[in-house]
């Protein structure tokens, strides 16, 4: 007997996008969610749709499920208009953050319900879910009941049934915020390993950046119902289209300073001169540099010291009074009160316009082979003592 595959796995060779949205838009009464959203999504990829509470990121998934119907625009799956299509017949799965098992039905009747429901054939179910139970480790558990189960077991099964639908298309509502930190980092691998293998196309929720970024090929930034910036996860870290980008990608984020109160070596340059007009500059805390109030420095105090394992950070204030955090070393010899000088590498710095946010290409003044040390080190400093 022929058995039919859990998923297609060469379906990301496709040139045609497993989803698209088109002019999509959604209220609630006067509260606009979705003003009007044009979206691509890959075939055979994982993409996140990743952002802050209420930017619209579970109401879009809502939309490519069918679980709401969009006040206008079109959605497409696989090429065919489905905007009014109700959510069993448009070819698509879902994992939930609830898990939503049935309490008195084994794992394997849990796993194999929407194909009973199907009227699939015994042998087929019975290949599916052998296979389901193989690629998710659940094997030998099959006859428990969820209350039996740990949460990580839980969510693999709510993943089991994903997999024995055998759609190609799989949509995630924040998957693992039920459960702790440990499971989260190792569930979060069997999901990205599963996608691969597997060949799916995955639609990711999520407000974790850490989830976000480790696991999609495309992460979608949203704010407000609209995408802020698209793309894999290295160009959202790496090159920001704006502040909203800037500020919320990283942990701690990229620092912005205003740029009234930073020396000319540090500001961008053109046939050697400054650029004119105010700026807003943005820079990673591993790209900040700290060392001896000295010209071409901006002169911070530092306020406090944060140990995170193998890493620690310096919480800055600035002449401003405003605070910004840099990466340190474990070593940094200064204490809080020290007043130290702040600065970088241009080459690492990013310029936004003051008052829309969006991103100013701008020259540097620093060279390819001026790169930024991953954090100060000792040898940066004077003794301790000097700073008082």
């Amino acid at each position: 007997m022929n058995h039919a595959p859990l998923a297609h796995a060469t379906a990301h060779l496709h040139p045609t996008p497993a989803i698209r949205l088109r002019q999509v838009s959604k209220s609630w009464g006067e509260q606009v969610v979705i003003p009007g959203l044009d979206l691509d999504i890959p075939r055979g990829g994982l993409t996140a749709l990743l952002g802050p509470s209420g930017c619209g990121k579970s109401t879009l998934l809502r939309l490519i499920a069918g679980l709401e119907h969009p006040d206008s625009g079109s959605v497409e799956i696989d090429g065919h208009d489905v905007t009014a299509a109700p959510p069993a017949q448009r070819g698509l799965s879902m994992v939930f953050q609830s898990y939503a098992l049935f309490p008195h039905l084994s794992v394997a009747e849990n796993i194999v319900f929407g194909l009973k429901v199907r009227s699939l054939a015994r042998g087929e179910r019975e290949h599916r879910l052998q296979e389901a139970l193989r690629l998710t480790n659940l094997a030998g558990l099959e006859q428990r009941k969820p209350a039996q189960l740990s949460g990580g077991q839980r969510q693999r099964v709510a993943l089991a049934r994903s997999i024995v639908s055998g759609h190609s298309l799989c949509l995630m509502d924040e998957p693992l915020s039920n459960l702790d930190a440990k499971l989260r980092h190792s569930v979060r691998h069997e999901i990205r390993s599963l996608q691969q293998r597997l060949g799916m196309t995955v639609v990711y929720v999520t407000h974790d950046q850490t989830e976000a970024l480790g696991m999609a090929d495309t992460v979608v930034l949203l704010d407000q119902g609209r995408i802020a910036q698209q793309g894999a996860p290295a160009e959202l870290y790496n090159q920001p289209r704006n502040t909203f980008c800037a500020t919320f990608i990283g942990t701690p984020p990229m620092m912005l300073l205003d740029s009234s109160y930073v020396p000319a070596e540090l500001l961008p340059h053109h046939d050697g001169s400054t650029t004119g007009g105010p700026l807003r500059i943005g820079v990673r805390p591993e790209h900040l540099l700290l060392g001896d109030v000295a010209a071409g420095r901006i002169p911070v105090i530092l306020r406090h010291r944060e140990f995170q394992g193998a890493e620690a950070y310096a919480y800055l204030e600035l002449p401003d009074a405003s605070q910004i955090i840099a990466r340190i070393a474990h070593g940094l010899p200064a204490l809080p009160g020290a007043r130290l000088g702040l600065s970088w590498h241009t080459v690492h710095a990013h310029y936004f316009a003051p008052d829309s946010g969006r991103r100013l290409d701008l020259p540097h003044t620093g060279t390819a082979d001026h790169q930024a040390q991953p954090h100060t080190t000792q040898d940066d400093f004077r003794p301790v003592a000097q700073y008082a």
